[in-house]
């Protein structure tokens, strides 16, 4: 998967290495639609099939998002923005806005993370990026919930004050410190609205979505990047 080892720690302050990429792959598979429950709590099973259902019939989808991690080691909390951008298979764009810029573009063929502050690109090879076998079966429209990973119910119960579902996920296989992904979904839609997850030196990270838009059919080109004039380049082999 997508590390980018060597980034300066202007970016690893915020996201511990090699976790950050592998979440908005697994993200990026559950911000979905479906059909209403009818005024009935659904099952663990029944939920995760009607996740499932709606994941498969998803092509491409658009979301605002708001972004707050939380890093244990030093009490620090950082808040950014942005638009998110998802076309299967294997194509993804988080285009962050604030506090400050930044740009993730991936394609089945490149991988760049552009920081304009620091007029840096990093630049890697989308088969190290595909390197987990999770990401991949994500990215490439043929994840499975129940086969990657134990689902259950949160202590707190099936569903939010709202009445909307939560489901918590625990990867079945080690995947770079992830330790577990609580979910929140529309109790009508069934897309995420919300997903906050926590590694193995309990760093949290709340992702919140709104503005969704499914099957839009966003131009390949919206996934292709071309460094700007003058900016450092860093190719991670």
């Amino acid at each position: 998967m997508l590390t980018f080892q060597n980034m300066t720690s202007s970016f690893d302050k915020y996201y511990p290495r090699g976790k950050f990429f592998l979440v908005l792959a697994v993200i990026s598979a559950f911000i979905l639609s479906g059909t209403a429950a009818f005024g009935r709590t659904l099952s663990l099973d029944e939920l995760s099939a009607k996740i499932q259902t709606a994941y498969d019939h998803t092509k491409d989808f658009k979301a605002n998002f708001t972004q707050e991690a939380t890093i244990k080691s030093i009490d620090r909390t950082e808040n950014e923005e942005g638009t998110f951008y998802l076309k299967k298979p294997e194509r993804m764009l988080w285009d962050y806005t604030k506090p400050s810029m930044k740009k993730l573009v991936i394609n089945s063929r490149k991988a760049w993370l552009y920081m304009p502050d620091d007029n840096i690109v990093y630049v890697q090879d989308a088969k190290n990026v595909f390197s987990s076998k999770m990401t991949i079966r994500f990215l490439t429209g043929i994840g499975n919930l129940k086969d990657d990973f134990d689902t259950a119910f949160p202590a707190g119960g099936a569903t939010d004050k709202k009445g909307n579902y939560v489901i918590l996920l625990t990867p079945r296989e080690y995947e770079a410190g992830i330790k577990t992904l609580l979910l929140t979904v529309d109790k009508d839609t069934f897309h995420i609205i919300e997903c906050v997850f926590s590694d193995m030196y309990d760093n949290i990270t709340r992702l919140c979505f709104s503005d969704i838009e499914f099957n839009t059919a966003p131009p390949d080109e919206l996934f292709e990047f071309t460094p700007p004039p003058g900016v450092e380049i860093h190719t991670i082999r």
